[in-house]
């Protein structure tokens, strides 16, 4: 019955959480743990994700077929896991697409994982923030199915996904995902671009600020704080995809043609 009532506080969790919790009940023998959670494994109880992460499968449903949250097991990949870039969008109910992906921000090793055809894959916290001890800026705490998810803000979701935009899909998915977000808090997204140190992250924070004036209601003073730290010279939005476009020089971006005319908003 212990585990039972674990089970349903926990629908996902670690080897390290049910050991805590069997400790905190008087079963502290590392071996009866583990013939709990082969026992529990065999008869369908719960599922194996992968070495010391598990789902818990409902009653009375087929460990085959029950449904996984991907966002919860993201959450239990390494013990600071923060959900973020695309993944974050989606968590927020923001993003135009979604991706059979999750994305978790981290300060240590973890390997890829399928599971069921979603791909969970680790990002390594920006460097400027690991080195400034700022990984967790912008960090929120919300709660899904009872757990506790890190999750990134919209704030520093919105920069995050321009500075790097291999991780949220094409500009199209960035744009309208980013323009169904009805409200900033301005400070806290320049704040955040500027904490990254790189000029050409904020020349694209200012870019999309820029171009969404009214509807986000950005103030100049906003804008000239990006600016004086736009590059020095010419930047390409990608770097290793140098895509043909017109400079805006406001920002020193060379910015490709169809984002500047939204083609994507001509097919109906």
């Amino acid at each position: 019955m212990k585990a039972q009532k674990f089970f349903a506080r926990h629908p996902v969790f670690t080897s390290r959480e049910f050991a805590a919790f069997h400790e905190s009940e008087g079963t502290s023998n590392v071996r009866t743990q583990e013939s709990l959670l082969a026992h529990h494994t065999r008869t369908g109880r719960i599922l194996r994700v992968r070495r010391g992460l598990y789902v818990v499968v409902p009653n009375g449903t087929d460990p085959e077929n029950c449904p996984v949250d991907p966002y919860l097991v993201a959450a239990k990949m390494t013990n600071d896991s923060v959900l973020g870039y695309h993944t974050a969008l989606e968590f927020h109910g923001r993003a135009y697409s979604l991706f059979e992906q999750s994305l978790y921000l981290t300060s240590q090793a973890s390997r890829p994982l399928t599971f069921r055809s979603h791909t969970f894959r680790r990002v390594l916290f920006p460097t400027a923030l690991r080195a400034k001890g700022q990984q967790n800026f912008g960090v929120k705490v919300a709660e899904r199915r009872g757990v506790d998810v890190h999750v990134t803000s919209l704030e520093r979701t919105l920069v995050d996904v321009l500075d790097r935009p291999d991780l949220s899909g094409s500009w199209e998915e960035i744009w309208r995902s980013l323009e169904s977000i009805e409200f900033f808090d301005l400070d806290e997204v320049v704040e955040y671009a500027l904490l990254l140190d790189n000029a050409t992250t904020t020349a694209k924070v200012g870019f999309f600020l820029e171009q969404h004036r009214e509807p986000l209601m950005v103030e100049e003073a906003h804008l000239n704080r990006l600016r004086e730290f736009r590059p020095r010279g010419p930047r390409y939005l990608v770097r290793s995809k140098r895509t043909r476009g017109r400079l805006v020089s406001g920002w020193n971006l060379v910015v490709p043609e169809a984002l500047l005319a939204r083609t994507w908003a001509e097919v109906t």
